[in-house]
C-alpha cells in the first residue's frame, strides 16, 4: 500500500479498521476531491504552522469544505502571529512533504513537539479521511479509531470551534 508503513503498522496494532484508496498524486484538496467519491467520510484539510519565533509548531485539522484565512486562525488559536512552516520543518517534525501533511505525521514526531488544533465538529463525523503521509492514497478511519490513534501518539491537542 502507498504511504508510510508506520501508519499501517500502527493502525493494525491499535485494531483500527480503515478504508483505503489509491489515486494519482493529490497535493491539494481541490485535486483530491476528484478521487474521494467512493470514500464515505469527512475529508480533512491539514495545515502546518509555526509561531513567529519558530519555536512552536501547530497542526490544524478541519473539514476540507471550509476555508480558513490565516488571520482568522491567529485570532481563534491565540498563538500570536502564524506562518506556514517550511518544508524542512515539515520533514523534521512530521516526516512528510507539502501536500501530504496529515495527523499520521505525528508518528514521526518522537518529541511530541507539534500541538494539534482540531475543529470540534469533526467529532460528529462517522469517519475521517487523511493521506497516509503520501498524497497518492487516502484512507478513512472511524472517528472513534482516530481518537484512539491520537491518544496513542500523545501529542497535545485542543478541540475548538475553528469557524462559524
Amino acid at each position: 500500500m502507498i504511504g508510510q508503513a508506520i501508519v499501517y503498522e500502527t493502525l493494525a496494532a491499535l485494531g483500527i479498521p480503515f478504508d483505503y484508496i489509491e489515486h494519482p498524486g493529490a497535493p491539494t484538496v481541490e485535486i483530491a476531491k476528484r478521487y474521494w467519491a467512493n470514500l464515505d467520510s469527512t475529508h480533512c484539510k491539514n495545515l502546518f504552522f509555526r509561531n513567529h519565533k519558530g519555536d512552536r509548531h501547530y497542526l490544524v485539522v478541519f473539514d476540507c469544505d471550509h476555508d480558513m484565512a490565516i488571520h482568522d486562525l491567529e485570532k481563534r488559536l491565540k498563538q500570536g502571529k502564524l506562518s506556514f512552516a517550511s518544508e524542512a520543518r515539515m520533514e523534521r517534525y512530521l516526516g512528510t512533504r507539502p501536500g501530504s501533511v496529515s495527523p499520521f505525521g505525528l508518528l514521526n514526531d518522537a518529541g511530541r513537539h507539534v500541538h494539534l488544533f482540531l475543529d470540534e465538529r469533526l467529532l460528529e463525523a462517522d469517519k475521517l479521511s487523511f493521506h497516509p503521509n503520501d498524497n497518492r492514497a487516502s484512507l478513512a478511519i472511524p472517528t472513534a479509531g482516530f481518537l484512539r490513534y491520537l491518544d496513542h501518539v500523545g501529542n497535545s491537542r485542543e478541540w475548538i470551534t475553528l469557524y462559524e
